[in-house]
C-alpha cells in the first residue's frame, strides 16, 4: 500500500495531556497573572471565574461545592477517599487501571475492612447490580484505559443512603452527567478541555459536605488532603482559595478552553463532536476486518478514549500480533501523523485514538488511511520473518 498523501493537520491524538482546543496559541495567554500572588485579588477573581464557568458550563446545581485542588484528577479522587471513606462499607468498580488503583488505595492504603470489590475485564462493565445503596460506591464514569463507560446512572439509588463518588476526568464534557446521582465528582482539566495538567476540580454535593462535618477519619490527614477545620467545611477551597499555589499560566489556558467552549455552544456543542469523533471510528471500524473495538458493546463504548484491538481476522498470531499496534504507533509518530496512539501499558495490545472535543473529526478521518498504510507494513514485515 502507497503511503497516504493527507495527514490530520494536527497528530496530537493522546489521551492525556490531550490535544489543544482548536485555534490555539501562545498567545491566548497573555493576560496571565505572572509573578502575581493567587492569592491577591487578580488571582482570586481568576480562580472564581474557573469556578463560576465550569458551574455555568456543566450545570452544576448551586448548592453543590466547586473546588480547585492539588495534583489533578488522582490528587481530587484521593482527597475524596482519605476524607469520606470509612464512615460505613464502599463498594469499589474497577474494570481498567484507574478503577484499580482506587481498590488498591482503598484495601491496601486506607486498610478499609468492609470493601466489596466488582470488577470486569477490559472492555465490559463490572455487575452494577452488585452496588448497594446503603453503601458508598467509587467508580470512574469512562474508563481512559479501555474506552467503556457506564451508560447511565439508572443503577444509582435516588433514595441512596451512601455516597457516589466518581472518578469524571475523561467523561466531564464529553458525556451527560447526571449532577442529583453523584455526591463526589473529580476530573482534570487537561482531558476533554484540552488544559495543562497537575489541577484539580472536586465537586460537592450537600451530601457529601454532611459526610465531612459529620466523620471523622481514624487516620491522618496530610495538609492539601484536609477540606475541614474545626468540624466545619473550609469554604475558602471553594471561592477560589486553593491550598497549595496553583500554576497561574495553567489558571489562564483553562479559562481560555472554557471561553472556547462557551463560544462554540457549551457543553452540548462538545459533547456532539465528541460524539461525532466516535461515530467516524465506528464507521471505518465496521468496514476494516482487521481491527475492531475493544469494548464490543456500543452502549458502554467511550466517546473520548476510543480503544481498539487487532480482530481475529487480521491474520497475524503470537508475538506479531502483540507487537503490531505498538509497531504501528511508531511508524505513524516517525511520520509526524499520530502521537501517543499506542494502547495503555496495562491494556490489552491496542490503539487508543482520543475522541474529546478538542480533536476535529476530519483530522481522525485523515487518520484512517495512515493507521491502514501502518498495518500494511507491519503485517507485511510479519510475513516476511
Amino acid at each position: 500500500m502507497n503511503m497516504p498523501v493527507v495527514r490530520p493537520q494536527r497528530p496530537e491524538f493522546s489521551s492525556g495531556p490531550c490535544a489543544k482546543r482548536p485555534g490555539w496559541s501562545v498567545s491566548t495567554l497573555g493576560d496571565a497573572a505572572l509573578g502575581r500572588s493567587h492569592r491577591a485579588a487578580v488571582g482570586k477573581a481568576k480562580l472564581q471565574e474557573v469556578i463560576e464557568r465550569h458551574r455555568q458550563l456543566l450545570g452544576i446545581p448551586d448548592d453543590y461545592r466547586i473546588g480547585i485542588v492539588p495534583a489533578s484528577d488522582t490528587g481530587a479522587v484521593e482527597m475524596a477517599m482519605w476524607t469520606m471513606l470509612g464512615e460505613r462499607g464502599v463498594d469499589l468498580l474497577a474494570w481498567e487501571s484507574f478503577g484499580q488503583t482506587w481498590v488498591s488505595d482503598a484495601v491496601k492504603q486506607l486498610g478499609l475492612s468492609d470493601a466489596n470489590v466488582v470488577e470486569a475485564d477490559y472492555g465490559a462493565l463490572p455487575d452494577l447490580s452488585r452496588v448497594a445503596p446503603d453503601r458508598d460506591v467509587v467508580f470512574t464514569w469512562n474508563g481512559t484505559t479501555s474506552g467503556v463507560c457506564v451508560p447511565d446512572a439508572d443503577w444509582i439509588a435516588a433514595d441512596r443512603s451512601g455516597l457516589t463518588i466518581c472518578d469524571a476526568t475523561s467523561a466531564v464534557f464529553a458525556m451527560d452527567l447526571p449532577w442529583d446521582k453523584l455526591d463526589v465528582v473529580t476530573w482534570s482539566w487537561q482531558k476533554v478541555l484540552g488544559g495543562e495538567a497537575a489541577h484539580g476540580m472536586l465537586v460537592l454535593s450537600p451530601r457529601a459536605v454532611e459526610r465531612l462535618e459529620s466523620y471523622v477519619p481514624p487516620r491522618p490527614l496530610p495538609k492539601i488532603f484536609r477540606l475541614t477545620k474545626g468540624g466545619k467545611l473550609i469554604e475558602g477551597i471553594f471561592r477560589g482559595e486553593t491550598i497549595n499555589t496553583p500554576s497561574m499560566l495553567c489558571v489562564e489556558d483553562v479559562l481560555d478552553a472554557l471561553r472556547w467552549a462557551e463560544d462554540i455552544g457549551g457543553t452540548a456543542a462538545l459533547i456532539a463532536r465528541s460524539k461525532a469523533n466516535l461515530a467516524a471510528v465506528e464507521r471505518w471500524v465496521s468496514a476494516t476486518p482487521w481491527i475492531t473495538f475493544l469494548a464490543g458493546e456500543p452502549t458502554i463504548r467511550s466517546s473520548t478514549s476510543i480503544c481498539l484491538k487487532l480482530s481475529d481476522a487480521c491474520g497475524l498470531t503470537g508475538d506479531a500480533r502483540t507487537t503490531a499496534p505498538k509497531e504501528m504507533s511508531k511508524l505513524l509518530e516517525a511520520e509526524g501523523v499520530a502521537y501517543d496512539i499506542n494502547g495503555y501499558r496495562d491494556a490489552p495490545p491496542g490503539l487508543r485514538i482520543w475522541g474529546g472535543a478538542t480533536v476535529e473529526t476530519s483530522d481522525i478521518e485523515a487518520l484512517f488511511p495512515w493507521l491502514e498504510w501502518a498495518y500494511d507494513r507491519v503485517s507485511g514485515q510479519a510475513a516476511a520473518a
